[in-house]
């Protein structure tokens, strides 16, 4: 057990954040062969999907969320000249097809329908009945066609003995055995809109200082994407912006990142352990973003005991109020439907660890 106040905390997590990491790069290395494999049997079959192409250093399309659950986004071809809605419709079709006689919700904070009208240019496959209804390219029906894909390649690719279909609906998710143990992936097709910044993303609010107006002008260039996740509405992701933050967190010299490895580490270990986590890498980044926004000096970053229990107590106070506001749209809450009952005992374990602010790894 060692006290936070110790001196030789810092290499103690970090020295677990390295062997995390090597362990997580060895799995990445296996699973996005494994992916790769797939997704070009896919595109051959389907243009409209593309292949995650192999990368020797970081690849864009695989987030890892937990140790063994990855985000692989998968995108598509065919959609091109993004433009905003220019006129509000009521929708009343169910995923056959057939009519409703009430309009369905409107989409929350960050979903969105997506009109194939909305594209300058797009393949005619896009305006298929296979994943299209009154115009709108619904993502229910395109998560239909990739899943009988993926089923498909699965056996073409001669990967039956690795790779198993899980049974989550709307979700396409695979189990993939890797050297490191068994990992679950959602395999998740991705509109990239590079063009343009979404309206529902109004950041920065006026006066912060953090980032700078440079950098907020960087990474609004690398614009965002929308994912198929559910029936009806597409989810906004800004992963290449939130990438482009990270990278350029300490050029003062700060311990942002260090920070985000050792919180990282304390999840994975001992606050919220586990295959399926109700606490991710993502919030653990937004809680991170924000109290850089809040926190924007670099001397508010150069002691690590103290910019460490600083993202410590404002997590902490995120999840006892089970609201996280995601960093660029902010009306949307990322805990909004977690389970309460593991919010909750996380919650405990971090109040524990505020009293007594002590690390005892495995």
């Amino acid at each position: 057990m060692k006290s936070l106040m110790e001196g030789n905390l810092e290499d103690c997590l970090l020295n677990k954040v390295d062997l995390r990491r090597q362990w997580i790069s060895q799995m990445v290395e296996e699973v996005q062969k494994i992916v790769h494999h797939l997704t070009t049997e896919i595109s051959y079959q389907d243009i409209r999907f593309q292949a995650v192409l192999y990368s020797d250093t970081y690849n864009e399309n695989i987030k890892v969320l937990a140790p063994t659950q990855l985000l692989i986004t998968v995108p598509m071809r065919g959609l091109a000249g993004y433009r905003e809605a220019r006129q509000q419709r009521w929708r009343y079709y169910t995923l056959q097809g057939s009519r409703l006689p009430c309009p369905l919700r409107d989409p929350e904070g960050l979903q969105q329908w997506l009109e194939v009208e909305q594209f300058l240019k797009s393949l005619w496959q896009w305006h298929e009945a296979d994943v299209n209804i009154d115009g709108d390219i619904v993502p229910a029906k395109v998560l239909q066609v990739f899943r009988k894909l993926v089923e498909n390649a699965i056996e073409t690719c001669h990967l039956s003995g690795k790779v198993s279909m899980l049974m989550d609906r709307p979700a396409v998710r695979v189990a993939v055995e890797t050297s490191t143990g068994r990992v679950e992936l959602e395999l998740t097709p991705s509109v990239e809109i590079p063009t343009a910044w979404s309206k529902k993303a109004r950041w920065p609010s006026c006066l912060k200082r953090w980032p700078s107006a440079e950098r907020v002008q960087c990474i609004k260039s690398f614009g965002f994407s929308l994912l198929a996740c559910s029936n009806y509405h597409w989810q906004l992701s800004f992963l290449r912006a939130e990438q482009v933050l990270l990278e350029q967190l300490d050029e003062d010299g700060g311990c942002r990142r260090k920070c985000l490895q050792a919180m990282r580490q304390m999840k994975e270990d001992v606050w919220c352990p586990g295959k399926r986590p109700v606490i991710t890498s993502y919030h653990l980044q937004t809680v991170l973003f924000w109290t850089c926004e809040k926190y924007p000096h670099p001397k508010d970053w150069r002691v690590f005991s103290r910019a460490f229990l600083r993202l410590v107590r404002k997590l902490h106070k995120c999840v006892s109020q089970h609201f996280l506001k995601h960093y660029f749209v902010r009306k949307s809450n990322l805990l909004r439907y977690a389970n309460s009952g593991e919010l909750g005992a996380l919650a405990q374990k971090l109040a524990f660890f505020l009293k007594n602010p002590q690390i005892s790894l495995p």
